[in-house]
Parts: structure tokens; sequence; C-alpha cells
């Protein structure tokens, strides 16, 4: 029996629009209640709650927060020495990060516009001061989400850059500061200004509210479990953040000129991540469909994480018949999905279908565009809004550190224009009973 789900487009239900594959309320409103604990032990107790709080859940538990700049540059080159294809694999996916976020800053202009007679207009893109990246470390610690979140935040021309990540025991000294040695040396390839053996809720209140060891930050990003995304959800306001991150998502749009093997893997790259992750692949024809049904068994067989992969197919994957491209791409739209694929052929067809698509966290055009070369090698930030929120978000880039902010200026001799904005601003001060606005425009008159 196949695994996944073969349907008619017509058949598709509209749970398949939603996020309901996600966490029940009572478990959403159990995580929210521990979260919020430990948001106020934080507060109010600072270093001595995350101390605690890496007792009860982590695997170490240092008498100090910041892992000094030598540990992380020894684990740097211990990296290099020992495992010199990671390090030049991290190597070029920052440099590659880096190129594209400065390319990206390029692209917020400064101006100053005389917008009427005597009256000028301006913009300005300032970085924030002190960026906050939170960084998992379970069994797989994620090194290359070091890269996606810390490269973008010095493109912008941060000040400085707080990491934490959760503690690990120190082989030289169980009670010094310790963390994965991937992530310390992703970090110091990247730059982290300060790293901290911190982890969970706790580290995410640590950079909003700031401790006695941790610097309080103006924007916290990066992924994690349901208790930081919780904890992320809760401190926005008093700080920015990226996103809620759900789980993560590939639709791909595929026609006979597909491979089927390449489609099956991208849809497992995906699939492997959680059992809550969604591979979906929306086609006109049938013999690809069953085509690349067959190689997901093929391959789910040999797969090393055949379990987790397994499952996110039977209880969330699906291979949708369509009519014809067009009515793909308009499922696809509806979706938002975070990762799109357009496994087509370059031409006129595919051409149309790269204008058509407009709700999608990355886009990834043709048969050689792999989804996994923008999760590590291509420039591209792998942060990306999940559970339909593509609909109004792109991803983590270098805007999430710079604010765009505004000026007015005025000239002597000031022209009509500002004259005219006087009297304006007058007139709407009375009408919204405002009289101290109408009197502060009528006063420069």
């Amino acid at each position: 029996m196949e695994t996944i789900k073969i349907i008619q487009a017509e058949d598709l239900e509209a749970s398949f629009f939603t996020s309901e594959r996600l966490s029940s309320t009572a478990e959403t409103s159990d995580v929210s209640s521990k979260v919020a604990a430990i948001i106020a032990d934080v507060r109010s107790k600072k270093d001595s709650a995350v101390k605690e709080y890496s007792a009860k859940f982590d695997r170490a538990t240092p008498d100090t927060l910041e892992i000094p700049k030598a540990e992380l540059e020894a684990a740097k080159e211990e990296l290099k020495a020992q495992k010199p294809e990671l390090y030049k694999a991290l190597c070029r996916s920052h440099d590659l990060a880096l190129t594209f976020a400065l390319r990206q800053k390029d692209s917020f202009d400064n101006f100053e516009m005389e917008i009427a007679p005597g009256l000028f207009t301006g913009q300005k893109t300032i970085p924030i001061e002190r960026a906050g990246v939170y960084v998992p470390a379970g069994r797989f610690p994620l090194l290359s989400s070091v890269v996606m979140c810390i490269t973008p935040a010095k493109a912008a021309g941060c000040k400085e850059i707080v990491l934490c990540t959760p503690p690990r025991e120190n082989p030289k000294n169980a009670k010094a500061p310790y963390a994965d040695k991937g992530i310390m040396a992703a970090a110091a390839i990247c730059g982290a200004d300060k790293v901290f053996a911190c982890g969970g809720a706790q580290a995410i209140a640590a950079m909003a509210y700031g401790t006695e060891s941790i610097p309080p930050c103006d924007v916290i990003v990066g992924p994690g479990n349901k208790f930081v995304a919780e904890a992320k959800r809760m401190i926005y306001g008093h700080c920015g953040i990226d996103m809620i991150a759900g789980p993560t998502e590939v639709f791909i749009i595929a026609d006979d000129s597909a491979n089927p093997a390449w489609v099956a893997a991208d849809m497992l790259a995906q699939a492997e991540h959680d059992v809550d992750a969604q591979a979906v692949l929306a086609t006109p024809s049938k013999a690809l469909a069953q085509k690349v049904a067959e190689e997901l068994e093929k391959q789910l067989a040999v797969l090393p994480t055949e379990q987790t992969a397994r499952e996110s197919l039977k209880r969330h994957g699906k291979i949708i018949i369509t009519k014809d491209l067009t009515q793909a791409c308009e499922i696809a739209n509806k979706k938002a999905p975070e990762h799109l694929e357009l496994a087509l052929d370059a031409g006129k067809e595919r051409d149309a279908l790269v204008e058509q698509a407009h709700n999608y966290g990355s886009l990834f055009i043709g048969h050689e565009s792999a989804e996994v070369l923008g999760d590590y090698a291509a420039g591209l930030n792998h942060t990306l809004p999940t559970s339909m929120a593509a609909r109004y978000t792109g991803g983590l880039s270098v805007r999430h550190f710079l604010k765009t902010v505004t000026t007015l200026r005025t000239q002597d001799p000031k022209g009509q224009g500002y004259a005219d904005s006087l009297a304006a601003a007058a007139v709407l001060g009375d009408t919204e009973g405002l009289a101290g606005h109408a009197q502060a425009a009528r006063i420069r008159q």
C-alpha cells in the first residue's frame, strides 16, 4: 500500500487550506501557560532563573552564561582541521548569504524629494542596534541557521549580534559555559559578537528583557520548538521578531518533463523534518503522479529518517491531479506554501506560472533548482513563512534588521506647498476636534 494519497483537485478538503495539522487548542493553552511562567521568572530573577531552567531542561548548567571568544575560535579552528569539507561548506553558505543580503540592503534607498514647493519629505533606512539570534541544538544542531540568522544582521549593519543556544557539557570544565561545537564554530565564522549558553523559552525572554549577563535585543530571530515559538509570540511588541514558524512545507508543480526521482527526493527532504511537515505535488499528469508515488516508496526504504518522513507523508502528504498547470498554480496560491517548486522545462508555460504564482516563501524555478540549495548554499535565506503566512510576508532577510523611517524638512523662502499643507492641517485638526493640532498649524501661517 502506497504511503501518500493521490487525489483529484476537486476532492481537496477545505482543511487543506488551513493550519489544522498544528497543535490542538488544549495543547497550545498548556504551552502558553508554561512559557508565560518562564518569561515572568526571567524578567524578575534574570540570570538565576536562566540557570534554574538550564538545570531543569538542559544537558548542562554552567556557572556563567557567556562563552568566551577564545572558545568560539578554538571550535572554528578544530572544525577547519578535523572536518574541512564541513568548514568549507559553512564558509560558502556564509559568503553567498552575505553577498545576497548586501544586495538586498542596496535595494533600500535613502531619498529626499520636494513633494510640494517648500516641503521636503524623505526616507532613511537605519539598522537596529542589537540583534538577538536563537539556534536550537537538538539531535542535529542547525548549523545552517547560524548562517541564515547572523548574516543578514551583519549585512544590515547591526552594532551587536547576540546568539543564544542551549548549553552542552564542557569537556574541560563542567561549570564553564559551552555549546555544540558546530554551532560555536559557525558563530565564529559568521562573526557573532556575544554567544551565550542559554536555551529554550528562557533564552528568548533573556534576549527580550535582558539579564545581568545577556543584553536586551531590539529584534529576535531564529527557529525553535513550540516553547520557543510561543515565547517569541509573547515578547513581540516589546521587541521585534522574524516570524512564528510552523512545520515546514513544500509544494511542487510538475509535468511529464519532471524527473520522478528528483520530485520524490525533494518531497522527502521536507517530510523528514517533522511528522507535521507537509509535502505536496500538483500535476496534470497521472503517469507522473504514479511514478512519484512509486519513487517515494523506493527512496523511503533506504532513507535513515524513514520513520518520520513516512509518517509525515501519511498524515499530510498529497499528490493532486489537476486539469492543467494553471489550476495547479491556483491551488498553490491559495495554499501559500513555504517552498514552491516549478519542476518544468524552460519555456512560455513555465514563464507564465512564474508570473501567476504570488503566494510563497521562496520560489524554485526549473528542474535543477532544488529546494535544498535554498536551505544551504545559494544565498537565499531558509527562514521562511509557513502555515499560509506567505499570503502577507516573505522570509527572514536584511529588512528585519532595518528600520525605514521618514523625515520632513522645510526651507526658506517657504513655498506655496508649505502654506497649503498648513491650511489643510488646520482644517483637519478642527474637524477632528483637536484644537491644539489646528493651532500648531495656524501659528505658523
